[in-house]
């Protein structure tokens, strides 16, 4: 077809053409941006709606006050600790200088050192009796931390049971919000789907074509590529499924189609011929001998070949014989290539 246009009704279809998608993505972009914020009509649900609110409050209460006492424990541990250490570093020194000492006192055997022995063993024995009363201290503090521990793990376990229940409530409210936010896309983008069909079936060749393909792409592409990525994972048969309705509907009107079509042939190939080259436009003509067919039929001819006027499919006349100069021309010329004759119209 484009062969048989002007040149600069084919630049004029060209920028129509580029009209068309222009059109089409800024209404892409707008669907997209829709599609996109349809959740936010959704109030945004999260594990706190659905736990058990009294009973949720007081435990986290009671865990902030076991986390307080286990704190508190932890802190009382580790001063008891090192008050532990310091009594058995200051038992081990004075432990230390005692062997020391009674060392050099069996060496010298001096009688008049007993006193001082008593002395230093009692001393020895109050640094290890600071020593047990210390540890006495860390053990009682390691089990007022452990008390305090066992209390928050059992308070963490009631808090994560509500919660777990409170997940199973979530998971099905999401999938529930998740198949009405699809049921908004899909009634956003379906009936454009229907619209789509209709401007294809009854106007894409109107004036206003250019719109029209621009309308029919964005439909396409919302439905089947803006709807895909928010499909819930068993959503997938509702994309199929309209692929297939379509595909039904189109493969039905192509067969209509091509059936209306031949029959159309058919009553054309037996109208008179002057009636049937009146019939045909004159671009359709051009473009069908541009491609060497028939432009009655269709069907391919040897336009090469100077002895064919007629078809030999559907006796349509190809060539004739100019009135004022008489050469051969094509029958579906206005004007005579050789003297610029117009055709006669009883040719």
């Amino acid at each position: 077809m484009s062969k048989a246009l002007r040149w600069s009704e084919k630049w004029f279809r060209f920028g129509l053409w580029i009209v068309a998608f222009v059109f089409a993505s800024f209404l892409i972009g707008l669907g997209g941006t829709i599609v996109q914020n349809l959740p936010k009509v959704e109030h945004r649900i999260t594990l706190e709606d659905f736990i058990d609110k009294p009973a949720a409050t007081a435990l986290r209460a009671e865990l902030r006050a076991m986390q307080e006492k286990r704190q508190a424990a932890q802190d009382a541990h580790d001063q008891a600790q090192l008050k532990l250490n310091g009594a058995r570093a200051n038992s081990a020194a004075a432990r230390d200088t005692f062997n020391n000492w009674l060392a050099t006192r069996h060496a010298t055997k001096q009688p008049d050192q007993d006193a001082e022995l008593i002395a230093r063993t009692q001393a020895l024995d109050e640094l290890k009796i600071l020593e047990r009363k210390a540890l006495a201290d860390v053990e009682r503090q390691q089990q007022g931390l452990l008390d305090a521990r066992q209390a928050e793990e059992r308070a963490q376990r009631d808090m994560r049971e509500l919660e777990r229940e409170a997940s199973g409530k979530l998971a099905v409210a999401y999938r529930d919000q998740e198949l009405r936010v699809f049921g908004y896309r899909l009634a956003l983008t379906l009936p454009l789907l229907g619209i789509a069909g209709w401007l294809f079936a009854k106007k894409r060749q109107s004036t206003w074509w250019p719109f029209v393909w621009g309308f029919i792409y964005f439909a396409l592409f919302a439905f089947f590529v803006e709807l895909v990525p928010y499909l819930p994972s068993y959503g997938g048969y509702v994309r199929y499924l309209v692929g297939i309705v379509i595909t039904v509907l189109i493969g039905r009107y192509a067969i209509v189609a091509l059936n209306r079509y031949l029959e159309k042939q058919k009553l054309a190939e037996a109208m008179p011929d002057v009636d049937r080259r009146k019939e045909l436009s004159y671009d359709t003509a051009l473009a069908r001998l541009s491609k060497k067919a028939c432009p009655g039929c269709e069907r391919p001819v040897d336009l090469a070949n100077t002895a064919i006027d007629y078809c030999p499919h559907c006796g349509i006349c190809l060539f004739d014989h100019c009135g004022a100069c008489k050469e051969r021309k094509s029958a579906f010329a206005r004007f005579c290539h050789a003297c610029g004759a117009a055709a006669s119209a009883g040719h």
